[in-house]
Formats: structure tokens, sequence, C-alpha cells
């Protein structure tokens, strides 16, 4: 009899901080995603090439490229472009920066644990659609 893994979504979180790479790791991880951390997007492309994630959670402040160009990477990217990204910051302007990364959605530092799995669920929603 074969099995097929169906439901285990994958979510990465470029973050240059521990401290939120653990508690959204954890939250995430006890809804059943399976998660993939990185504190620099040096070679995002790459990095998301090889995992294939349903969901990208990029913070802004983030070493070598920062989040704006590691977005637009991916977003130029034919075989990324679709795989949506939320933008998250403790920027004030973090919409303006959103869009101007080309994300699909951002979130506000610091957040609601809700708020994130809200959000989350939302972009794999509509980009099932």
């Amino acid at each position: 009899m074969q099995t097929t893994e169906v439901t285990t979504r994958k979510v990465m979180i470029f973050d240059d901080d521990e401290d939120i790479l653990s508690i959204c790791s954890y939250v995430l991880e006890e809804k059943g995603w399976q998660v993939h951390t990185f504190t620099n997007c040096s070679e995002v492309v790459e990095q998301v090439t090889a995992i294939r994630p349903d969901v990208i959670l990029m913070d802004n402040w983030i070493p070598e490229e920062g989040g704006i160009v590691a977005t637009q990477l991916l977003k130029q990217s034919e075989e990324l472009k679709s795989i949506p990204v939320i933008y998250f910051s403790a920027n004030s302007d973090i919409e303006k920066l959103s869009e101007q990364a080309g994300a699909e959605a951002y979130l506000a530092k610091p957040f609601d644990l809700d708020d994130l799995l809200n959000i989350v669920d939302q972009m794999i929603s509509s980009s099932a659609r």
C-alpha cells in the first residue's frame, strides 16, 4: 500500500532574530506545519527552490540583500513567483515596504500569535484557488 504526504504544509521563515524564529516555529509546528528557518537571505532563490514552501515569512531587516530585494528576487522567478510572501517587520511603514517588495501580505511586529496563524492560513487558502 502506498502512502502519500498530502497534508504536510511547508513554511519558510527568513528573520535574523532567533527568538522570532523560535516562537514562529513552535506555533506553526504545533499546527502541523513543517518549518524551515533562515537567519539570512544570501541564497534566497536557491533555498526556496530546494524546499518549495507553501508560504514564506520575510523579515525586512535581514542580512545580505534585505527583505525587499530577497522578495523581489523570488517574484522575478517564474517558478517561485506564485509562492505567497508575508512581509513582516516592526517598521512603521510596513504596508509600503510590503508593497515595494511585491509581497502578498504583511504582518506588523510585534504580532499576536493568532494573527500569525490566521494570515498564514489565509495565504494558503487564497493561493490554493
